[in-house]
């Protein structure tokens, strides 16, 4: 199996690092990742400038392609020119920090794993519940691989994105793994005021995330419970619930 592995958190990320460790294993993994933090840049695409990219080595080995743009980007890249075989496998992370709720639409890494469905590649977003700089990973790549075993295993996940969010727990405190639905869950977005050295104003995005009252099936909901989340996600963001109503009010449009 080939496997491409990308990320939004670099590509020197100790999750990143942990996903290498369990699907190199499995299968031949080539990394291509921002060579810095693209945190909640979505699913932009680089097209006013020119994309640079260069190998990277740790104690002396090849590790993958450090690539100056987005997650979108580097899966554009790995899937089309990087990789001398056809890719099989992409999955993006391990992320610090659950990707759940209103944060799907912002996550890099989120949106890695839906470019990688738009080139027909069968994808995987996952997610670690915890924002600590000391946070393990072990679980959650391991959980990851065994996901992806099932994944390539059944045709009705052919062209589909799941977006995997595992508690920051030790494994056998996790209560299962549950299907679930993408929630409302948003932050609650506050700005700090601050001033630099040269008495310039500036303001950084905090706040602090909000659970709404959802039940078991939504995202943030399981994984608060203890359950890894799985959501499977679409890139398509048709409204159907209200497209025939619409339609039947524009018939007298003029």
């Amino acid at each position: 199996m080939n496997i491409l592995l990308t990320n939004d958190d670099g590509i020197h990320a100790r999750g990143l690092a942990a996903l290498y460790d369990e699907f190199s294993r499995i299968g031949r993994c080539l990394i291509v990742a921002p060579e810095t933090e693209q945190s909640a840049v979505g699913h932009a695409i680089t097209f006013t400038k020119p994309l640079t990219m260069r190998k990277t080595m740790h104690n002396g080995h090849y590790t993958g392609y450090a690539v100056a743009g987005t997650p979108a980007d580097c899966v554009k890249l790995g899937v089309r020119i990087l990789s001398e075989e056809t890719i099989d496998l992409v999955v993006s992370g391990i992320n610090r920090g659950a990707n759940v709720g209103i944060n799907v639409i912002y996550s890099g890494t989120v949106s890695a794993a839906t470019e990688a469905a738009i080139l027909g590649v069968p994808s995987m977003a996952v997610s670690l519940d915890s924002r600590k700089e000391e946070a393990d990973f072990t679980v959650a790549a391991r959980i990851a691989r065994r996901l992806a075993f099932r994944m390539m295993e059944r045709p009705f996940l052919k062209g589909v994105t799941l977006n995997v969010n595992v508690p920051a727990l030790p494994e056998e405190e996790i209560r299962g793994i549950a299907a679930t639905r993408q929630g409302a869950t948003q932050l609650l977005e506050t700005y700090d005021r601050r001033t630099d050295p040269r008495d310039n104003i500036y303001y950084w995005l905090a706040g602090e995330t909000i659970l709404p009252d959802e039940d078991d099936e939504a995202d943030a909901w399981a994984l608060k419970k203890g359950f890894v989340s799985v959501t499977p996600i679409q890139y398509d963001l048709t409204r159907y619930n209200v497209l025939k109503q619409l339609a039947e009010d524009l018939r007298d449009f003029s």
